[in-house]
């Protein structure tokens, strides 16, 4: 039985998709790797290939024409035989320790006659240059060592919330709420961690190191200034997540609420890049987007324009730029995404 499958998304990876999968490689017959190889012009497809053809119980390569990252997560989703799904970027890795110890968790749950919905460990930003690595946990808003909903979540910090570096979601979960991510559009991880919460059910949470997210390349899309240049695909994102659910209808209030703060983030993420890039048809395009929000959910939209980063984002004037952008590199350098 393969407990994860791993889908490795990878466009032009040559030059560091090797690490990724050899860390996986450690979890045995009992993962399965696949590697998306999503139009690649170099020889990704190449190193795919030698190693399924050495690791043929364990590693497949699926070759598709370019479609970006949230389709060659579709492509990984769509082969997955494994009972729960996990996506590491090629440019990041897994702490293999850690890896041994969450299968050891899937072992026992299946020995049991256990299941759950959503698996959530910690990660680590390995910040090229930085002396001091930026470790993500959730000690004190979950619950350790047993299976919980919703309900007995605590209170999640800014810096804090569950990114697709966190989570490893059951496979069937996945393909029953028809989880499709948009072709050539950035951030749309985002989509991946929002979209399904609401089906969750059971959820449990791992203190462990386990996800290596690597940030420092010039060309990576949380990049400052490759976020400013696709500021219009971050909207398009923040749109869609918009329309994906009235909060009136989540029925657990800290669910509703956990999901009303991460719509506030993108909110905040969308606005900031818009008043950075210092021009004046993007500030009306901010405009359109806290407008949109309103048409679409206005009870939502009351909650994050009157919170506080709403009203950090929404000062107006020069000055009130001013203050949004340092409120910004603020939680830049605490948050640490970029």
């Amino acid at each position: 039985m393969k407990y994860i499958s791993f889908a490795i998304p990878c466009y032009n990876s040559q030059d560091y998709m090797e690490h990724a999968i050899e860390t996986i490689l450690t979890g045995g017959d009992d993962v399965e790797i696949i590697i998306v190889n999503d139009g690649s012009k170099d020889h990704t497809s190449e190193i795919g290939h030698a190693y399924a053809e050495k690791y043929p119980e364990i590693i497949k390569v699926v070759d598709k024409e370019n479609g970006g990252h949230g389709d060659a997560v579709n492509a990984g989703l769509a082969h997955a035989t494994g009972k729960y799904f996990k996506v590491v970027d090629s440019d990041d890795w897994v702490d293999e320790e850690a890896l041994q110890k969450i299968l050891t968790l899937f072992r026992r749950l299946e020995e049991e006659d256990q299941e759950i919905d959503m698996l959530i460990s910690n990660y680590v930003y390995e910040k090229a240059g930085a002396s001091h690595k930026k470790c993500v946990n959730y000690r004190n808003a979950l619950p350790q060592d047993e299976i919980f909903r919703w309900e007995d979540i605590g209170h999640f910090r800014l810096d804090q919330y569950i990114l697709m570096h966190s989570v490893i979601y059951r496979t069937g979960l996945l393909q029953l709420i028809q989880m499709r991510l948009p072709k050539h559009t950035f951030y749309v991880d985002n989509i991946y961690v929002y979209y399904p919460l609401p089906h969750v059910r059971r959820i449990y949470y791992l203190d462990v190191d386990f996800y290596r997210y690597f940030i420092g390349r010039d060309d990576q899309s949380v990049n400052e200034k490759n976020m400013i240049a696709r500021v219009d695909q971050q909207i398009f994102v923040t749109k869609l997540m918009i329309d994906m659910y009235q909060m009136k209808q989540i029925s657990c209030r800290k669910l509703r609420q956990y999901m009303i703060n991460y719509l506030a983030i993108m909110m905040t993420v969308s606005s900031i890049l818009l008043i950075r890039s210092k021009k004046e048809e993007n500030l009306q395009k901010k405009k359109e987007l806290w407008m949109y929000l309103r048409k679409k959910d206005f009870r939502t939209f009351f909650k994050i324009r009157h919170g506080i980063l709403g009203q950090t984002m929404n000062i107006p004037g020069r000055s009130g730029r001013k203050i949004s952008s340092l409120a910004y590199s603020v939680a830049r350098r605490i948050i640490g995404f970029n």
